[in-house]
């Protein structure tokens, strides 16, 4: 054979390099997590949805009968029932709803139904509310983070001293007080005694919550007393950890700014650690949004979600837990990913 032998460096004389092996295209490490991510995320989707439609059919009582009131004539009742598939067996139940989903069916609201709507479908209903959510969780967390990570890093550049103690203490009271005591008591300040917002969020229907900003104000400073203690506090952790280290202990003897060495050195090796924290934040701010709406009358999904309840509209409550459920496994493969593109360690680590 004429062709030539490629020698490797490190090889003896004459022995020859084995063929470098190529990566097939459309195999790239990333893009393998992120699949692996969102396989995992489906799977957790796909076992909430079990547990979601078994908790709400153990629930004694028919979802017609209340629907429909006392006063409604059996045949009334049972045609509901069959609409509704309520008559078939919970395995069979569970099939259509699943089936609908794939098709990107929702369901059908039970209340709606029972009034003749002529658009009963859970997904017209909740479209507008989801989008009012994401508004206020959007601002929320825009808020959040920057906040957090002040807070946090200026109690870690003051560890053990008055600046510390407030931030930490105080995060540790604001986060331990439930988001409707803070809710009440803003409503307490602000309206009844400086009068300055309203206590409702008025937000008339199909019109956007940032065509009245002043409904916003109370609802996302319940948001911001709830949610920022907890990433503050991880902040301020990770930033004592990175301060610690004994890199920044060398750029500190070579002469590096203080300031520079926080930027560079600690906030940088702290943050992929603050993603993971923040990632939780904004989940426990959706959780949380859900009794913010409640108390403010905000024309939200937790708002809904509560209405739902009461009228024991079981499709729209499935519908609605399983989008809260969807969020919280979107945020948490955005902050996986974001990790493994702070962190090159990781990135090279993958397979």
């Amino acid at each position: 054979m004429n062709a030539e032998l490629e020698q490797d460096p490190l090889a003896p004389v004459g022995v020859a390099a084995p063929p470098a092996a190529r990566v097939p295209r459309g195999s790239h490490p990333v893009l393998r997590f992120l699949l692996r991510r969102c396989a995992v995320g489906f799977l957790t989707l796909a076992a909430v949805s079990v547990i979601l439609f078994a908790a709400t059919n153990i629930l004694p009582g028919d979802v017609a009968q209340t629907v429909l009131g006392k006063e409604a004539t059996p045949e009334r009742v049972a045609a509901l029932r069959s609409e509704l598939h309520l008559n078939e067996s919970v395995v069979a139940r569970y099939g259509h709803w699943v089936e609908g989903l794939v098709q990107g069916n929702l369901g059908d609201s039970a209340v709606q139904v029972a009034q003749n709507a002529p658009d009963p479908s859970v997904g017209s209903m909740i479209a507008t509310p989801l989008v009012n959510s994401l508004i206020l969780a959007l601002i929320a967390s825009i808020l959040i983070i920057p906040l957090a990570l002040v807070l946090g890093t200026i109690a870690a550049l003051r560890a053990g001293k008055s600046t510390d103690y407030a931030v930490s203490y105080g995060s540790l009271i604001l986060g331990s007080l439930p988001e409707f005591v803070v809710g009440t008591f803003l409503i307490l300040l602000f309206f009844n005694e400086l009068d300055l917002y309203p206590p409702v969020a008025l937000v008339p229907p199909g019109a956007s919550p940032l065509d009245n900003p002043e409904a916003l104000v109370l609802p996302l400073l319940t948001l911001l007393a709830a949610s920022l203690p907890f990433g503050a506090r991880q902040v301020r952790a990770g930033v004592v950890e990175s301060l610690k280290e004994d890199y920044v202990t060398v750029a500190r003897l070579g002469g590096i700014p203080e300031r520079r060495v926080l930027s560079r050195y600690a906030l940088r090796n702290a943050l992929p650690a603050s993603i993971q924290a923040f990632a939780q934040t904004i989940q426990y701010l959706f959780g949380g949004i859900i009794v913010v709406e409640a108390v403010f009358a905000y024309p939200g999904l937790g708002n809904l979600l509560t209405n739902a309840v009461l009228t024991r509209d079981v499709t729209l409550v499935l519908a609605i837990a399983l989008v809260i459920a969807a969020v919280f496994v979107v945020i948490n493969i955005v902050a996986d990913l974001l990790v493994v593109f702070l962190v090159p360690k990781l990135r090279t680590g993958l397979k």
